[in-house]
Formats: C-alpha cells, structure tokens, sequence
C-alpha cells in the first residue's frame, strides 16, 4: 500500500519537481544531511568515523540515494545536502580536513569526493521519483585557503581585484563584515568581491548551469549576511529557485532585513531558534515570553513568516540533546517548528537523540544509530503526516499566520488554521500546572488529540484546558470533521489528495476513536507514556 501512495504522490508532483518557487517550497518539510555523515557503501567499516578526527568518513551522494527511504518514511518532502562544488585537496590542515564540503576551492568543478556528476544526478532523478525536492547548500562569499595571499591559479576567480584585500573582521561594522575575511590565519577564507561586475556574472552564470544540470529545486545559501545584499536578487534570479539564506543573527530586525525582494525569499530563522532555547531547554531560563515575543517582531518584520526555515539544530549550533537533559523539552519545541509558520527542518540526527555540543561533535556519523525508529523518529512521522495531509486538504492552512490564544511562565497555546497546539516547558515530571485559552470552535465541537488519539469535546465559549497533572506532554487538538481521509487516529487515508499530495502519506490506522467527551471545559491528563506510546500509532 505505501509503494502504492509513494508512486501516486510522486506523479502527481511531476510537474513541479523542477525550478520550485518559493509558493512550492512553503509545502515542504526538509532534512538536513552532511553528506559525508548519512550512509556508507556497502561492506564498509561501521566503526571507523570518530567526529573528534575531522576526517572523511565516505559518505556519498551514491549513499544517500541508495537510503531515501528512511528519510521518505518519515514524511519529509525535501533533502537539504552538503555543498557539492570541489573542496580543498591538499594535506590536513589545523582544522582537519573539508568533510563537511564549505571549504571551496574552484565553484565550477564537482566535489570528487562525493561523488561524480552522473552519481549527483541520479540522486537528483531519484528524490524527484519520488516527490521529493532537492536543496543544495552553496557558498559564495568566499573560498578557503591556508594563508593571506594564495595562489589563485586553481580557483574559479583567478584574478586577485576579485577578491576583497584581507582584513580581519570587526563584528559589528557591516561593510567589515561584508568585506573582510571570516576564518582565520590557520585556515583563511578569502573573500569574494560580489561587488565586481565579472564576479556577477561568472556567479550568476555557474549557478544557472548547476540548477539545470542537476535540476536543483532549491538552495541554502551560506554566510548570506557576509555578501552585499543586492547581489542576492540577481544571483537568485539566474538559479530560478528557492533561496534561503544563513543569517546567523538572534535579533529579528537585523536578520529578517536580509528576507524580501530586496535579498532573499527567506532566511533560517535563528532569531526564533534562539527564543525556543531560551523557552524550552531543560536547565535553562525557561521564558516563555521570548517566543510569543518573537512571533510578534516576526509577524512585523517578516516579508512572508510562512517562508522561514524553523530548525532546533545544524551543523553550527549544539544539538538539542546537549543543551537540554529531558526529552519533553525536545518534543514540544519541536512540534512548535512543524505546527508555526515556516518550513520545519530537521537535522539528521536530532531523530536519533544525538548529542554533540559543536563542532565537531555536532557532525556525527547517522549509521551508528542504525537508523532506528525511536519515539521522535515516529513523532516526526506523524507531525509530517498532519502537515502535509492540511496542506492537501485545505487551501490556505498553510499559509495562514499563526495566532497566539493564550501564554504563560509554562505553556503557549496557538493556532494555525483550525489546528490548535499546547506546549509546555515543565518537563516530563507531574507539576499542578494548567493551560487554558479560548478558541473560536463552537460548542462541544469533538476534536482530536492526533499525538494521543483521543477525542475531546470543546466547552463553552471555546475553551480548552490542558493540565499536567501527569508530566508534560504536548498536545495537538484538530476537529474531527477535518481529519476525515487522514490516515491519523482510524481516520481512513484517502490515495489521491484532489489537490495533489505533497508528501507521503503513513498508512496507519491507528487506536479507535474514542466517543466525544462532555461539552464541559476540554481537560487533558496525558503522561509521558502515554503520549510516547501514541507516536506508533
């Protein structure tokens, strides 16, 4: 039956595997690879990748189409990789060596590493079989070497007015930043002078070539902030795709500047990422405030919120596991990703509990986990499967701005569409804690729980109460009548979405609905493992 949907969904998304728009992009779910650390070839030494060595482990672009499956059953649409342009070949630097693929040498040639041209394209070919999108990380400010006044006779720009002087960075000073060289005297990273109307259109040239070639549906646009803002338009313009871009900044008015006509279609929302580390994480200051706060400096100074790129983890910030000890915490800010505005990312790894606190560390090898299906693994599965199935049901969830109904020192409720999510920060321990909020349901309208199956009536006035008498679990509340055709919590899965599915879509029946509960205030005592439980479901 799953082989059946997967081939379905993916002729119905055949026409616009190709050259995807930003519209495209807001339907997708993606997951992050560092291609060196996904998948081995077959026969190869599982033991041998140590983080802490820098070294290449062999992962490949082979690799990865060879173990799609894992990423696809989890629902995701889309699959973010390593940059693919050739890297440093040299002996080892201070830093180890460019596993991760941001140490450019010459843009125009392929990373031999990864693989050849025709391995690129298959698994472009393949992910677009399937449905799926492909994102390719490129980095344009700059390229590597390991001293101020290279040889640039082996770089895509051989001529040295086509790079800034090198100067070190003075972090605040935006021309500094712009013009100056990030890394440092061991492993310089010349920059790249996106001023010069040669480097345009050489630029513009090479990353329309790449989208064709390999037919890129999207890119992830590294130090997006160190570059002049108005080379952005013109170079995304020539690649004809989705562009997000790094802005490595926690305030919303200095990082969503660089959001809109004037640079890029979106950024990766640290600004948010951010708030949810100051909420969620276990110790930590547990502030709510910071997230309904940023979801309103978002809503006033985003061009479009619905276009960012939600993440709790990448290859430049601690994994989650690291910072916070309970996986209550995970769960529940990871569902504000998925259930918000914005394009859920998930890095690979964070499925699998991964703890590495950062670089190196952060960039562990996945097949040790021997790709299991733990209890986030299977809440991916069916936050993506919610998603993609509002995405396909209705005509504007997904573009629909979220609405806080109500906040406290240890929970936010809010609603996107006709969904209502309540998260807390209390953690997996019973506290005599509450959330409430009104909604604009009717009367004894009977929801689900769709992380619990079980069914709820709404009381009077619209209100719903969740109390944590039991440890702190998230809920996600959707009307019964929206869930028909859904696959989630008996509902039967319908085949063939009429407007045409996004993303697979689970067979799973789940536990029988529960009869409607009474039309007083909506009460939920749900435990940890109760909730753990209903992931398999």
């Amino acid at each position: 039956m799953q082989h059946l949907l997967n081939l379905l969904l993916a002729l119905s998304l055949l026409s616009t595997a190709y050259a995807a728009t930003a519209e495209e992009w807001r339907k997708r779910s993606i997951y992050q690879i560092i291609t060196d650390r996904y998948a081995l070839p077959e026969g190869a030494d599982l033991n041998a990748c140590d983080p802490a060595k820098q070294t290449f482990c062999g992962g490949t672009w082979k690799t990865i189409k060879d173990n799609l499956d894992y990423i696809q059953n989890a629902g995701f649409t889309a699959v973010w990789i390593s940059p693919v342009s050739q890297n440093y070949e040299g002996p080892r630097t201070p830093y180890g060596d460019p596993y991760h693929g941001y140490w450019i040498a010459d843009a125009t040639k392929l990373n031999s590493r990864f693989g050849t041209a025709d391995d690129l394209k298959a698994l472009s070919d393949e992910l677009h079989r399937r449905g799926m999108f492909l994102m390719v990380d490129v980095v344009v400010n700059n390229v590597m070497a390991l001293e101020t006044d290279p040889d640039l006779s082996t770089y895509m720009f051989k001529d040295k007015s086509q790079y800034h002087p090198y100067c070190p960075i003075q972090w605040g000073n935006t021309t500094s930043e712009q013009n100056c060289w990030l890394g440092d005297t061991n492993v310089t990273l010349p920059d790249v002078n996106t001023q010069d109307p040669t480097v345009v259109s050489a630029y513009s040239d090479w990353i329309k070539a790449l989208v064709q070639q390999f037919n890129i549906d999207g890119l992830r646009i590294d130090a997006a902030k160190h570059v002049n803002m108005d080379f952005w338009p013109k170079f995304c313009g020539a690649a004809g795709v989705y562009c997000i871009g790094e802005v490595f900044d926690a305030d919303a008015g200095q990082a969503l500047q660089w959001q809109g006509k004037q640079a890029l279609d979106a950024i990766l929302n640290y600004p948010m990422y951010n708030a949810l580390v100051q909420a969620f994480t276990i110790p930590g200051p547990q502030n709510m405030s910071a997230v309904t706060d940023m979801l309103a400096q978002i809503k006033q100074k985003s061009a479009d919120p619905t276009l960012l790129g939600n993440f709790l983890e990448d290859q430049d910030v601690p994994r989650w596991a690291s910072l916070s000890v309970d996986p209550q915490s995970l769960w529940n800010a990871m569902i504000f990703n998925f259930m918000s505005d914005g394009i859920p990312i998930v890095y690979y790894g964070q499925e699998q509990g991964f703890n590495g606190n950062a670089d190196p560390m952060n960039r562990e090898p996945l097949w040790p986990s021997k790709y299991s299906n733990t209890t986030t693994y299977q809440l991916i599965t069916k936050l993506n499967q919610l998603r993609n199935f509002m995405i396909n049901s209705t005509e504007d969830w997904v573009t629909s701005q979220v609405q806080v109904l109500s906040s406290t020192n240890d929970g936010i409720a809010f609603m996107k569409g006709s969904v209502v999510t309540v998260l807390t920060n209390i953690g997996s321990p019973p506290q005599n804690v509450s959330i409430s909020a009104h909604t604009p349901f009717d009367n004894s309208l009977s929801t689900t729980d769709i992380l619990t199956c079980r069914q709820y009536a709404v009381g009077s006035n619209g209100a719903i109460e969740v109390e944590y008498s039991r440890g702190g679990v998230p809920v996600i509340l959707v009307p019964d009548n929206m869930l028909d055709n859904s696959g989630l919590c008996g509902h039967v899965v319908a085949t063939v979405s009429s407007k045409g599915a996004q993303g697979a879509v689970n067979n799973t029946n789940g536990s029988p609905r529960q009869s409607a509960g009474s039309s007083t205030s909506l009460a939920f005592a749900v435990g940890l493992f109760a909730v753990a439980a209903s992931f398999l479901l």
